[in-house]
Formats: structure tokens, sequence, C-alpha cells
């Protein structure tokens, strides 16, 4: 019998991630303890588009979606092969006249899917698929997990990628000398660690009415998003076991595997 495959959700760092020793080193061990996957489908909150859109699946460039950062960055390679097969059962799973799905064979992966799999693939010998976020409602993307649920018996792992916490400009207000997180991401971070170890899906559902401070760790919760998708393939109804946590220059990083 196949064994099931885990879901992730990540956090995934900007290109520096590459620079991080413990956080590449607790990528790469987190792959390492894993079954290794037939394909990866993963979905990045750096790719918002409706209807939902499956990406290249022959050759897989990398989309370079960021700014401000050494050239270094721009010359990254992941070579991965595409997942044909993948999209088709993607494609059967998610189309229907209200649903469409639609193609972009020239879009690649972009930061949020590449930069992690460096690190936890770095061979690039697993298939890779991304798709876009089709909206930013966690009950729509609770939905479109739960029917890609099936695709984990197949082998096929699920990554959700964003960030536990995510607002830079209010991170620019922040003094970090003390290497102390600011209070709205730590009591985010930890409203989630504990909700979600209690597996109260409403509440993380309705995350914007119930988390602390929840309007300033995501202003625009595209990082918070894949989590819901993540959370939709997953067999824990919320209950996540966490592999990474701790914070990159404020940020959260938690990261969380789902049986």
């Amino acid at each position: 019998m196949a064994i099931r495959t885990p879901v992730l959700y990540l956090s995934h760092g900007a290109p520096p991630l590459a620079d991080d020793v413990t956080w590449t080193r607790q990528l790469a061990g987190w792959a390492a303890g894993l079954p290794k996957p037939k394909a990866i489908l993963v979905v990045s909150a750096h790719w918002e588009e409706a209807p939902l859109t499956l990406g290249a699946t022959t050759t897989v460039p990398l989309v370079y979606d960021f700014w401000g950062f050494p050239d270094r960055y721009h010359q990254v390679r992941y070579a991965a092969p595409g997942a044909p097969e993948l999209a088709t059962q993607v494609r059967a799973l998610l189309h229907s006249p209200a649903t469409p799905v639609r193609d972009a064979p020239e879009r690649g992966l972009d930061h949020g899917a590449y930069v992690p799999l460096v690190e936890m693939y770095p061979a690039a010998d697993v298939p890779v698929l991304q798709i876009s976020l089709p909206s930013l409602d966690p009950r729509v993307l609770y939905d479109v997990g739960r029917k890609l649920a099936p695709l984990r018996d197949e082998g096929v792992l699920i990554i959700g990628s964003g960030f536990f916490t995510h607002n830079l400009s209010a991170l620019r207000q922040v003094d970090a000398s003390d290497g102390a997180p600011p209070q709205w991401s730590a009591e985010f971070d930890q409203w989630g660690a504990e909700t979600l170890r209690s597996g109260d899906l409403d509440a993380l559902l309705d995350f914007q009415h119930t988390a602390p401070a929840a309007a300033v760790a995501h202003p625009k919760i595209e990082h918070f998003a894949p989590l819901f998708v993540s959370l939709g393939a997953s067999s824990a109804e919320g209950a996540g076991r966490t592999v990474i946590d701790g914070f990159w220059y404020g940020l959260a990083k938690r990261s969380l595997e789902f049986s």
C-alpha cells in the first residue's frame, strides 16, 4: 500500500534565505525525513490569478520576482522537470463549469516556490508544478485543498508556501537592534501556534477577526493564504506539527507538517 504523503505549509523567506545556515539546514533536514515524493504541487503567495491557473509543465523556468537584492540571487538555477501528468490530475480534480482551470505554459516557479525547494530537494530531480491562488478567501482556498487531497495517495507532496507573518512596511518602523521580533509578529505567531495545536479550524479560517494583530501581521493576506490550501488537503482538521519556528528579520518563519 502506498504511503500517503504529508502536506506542508512553509515560510519561504526571501532569496537571501540561501545565506542563512540554520534555516537552510532546517529545510534540508525536513525534506530528508519525508518520503521522497513522486511530484510536488506548490501554491505560493506570489502568484494570484483567477481562475486557478496551472504553470509550466514541460521546461520549468524561474521567475525572479524580486528587486533590491544583489545580482547573484538572479543567477540561481533550479532545473526541476515539469509535471504534465500531475497537471492533468489537478485539472480533473478542480475543473468544472463553475470553477474553470486555465493554463499558463510559460509561467515558471517564483521565489516562493524555488527558494525553499533549492534547499529541500537540491538535486532538482522531483517534477514540480505550481498553481495560482485563485482567491484570497480562506474558505475558497480550503475547498481547493480538499479537492486536491486525493493526490496525496499518488505520492504528491502538496506545499503551501507563504510567511507566517508578513508586513515589511511595519518592520521598517521597528528597532530590531535587540534581535527581538516586534510585538505584533510575536503575538500573531503565538496565537497561530496555539490555534493550530488545538485544531480550531473555524478560528483559523476567520483569523482576520479572531487573531491578535491580524491586520498588522497580514495587511494583505496572500502570505497566510497558502496555509488554507494546506489545511484543506490535510486530514488533520487544523492540527499540524511545527517543524520550524522562530523569527527571521522579525517575521515568524513557522512552518508546519500536516498528516
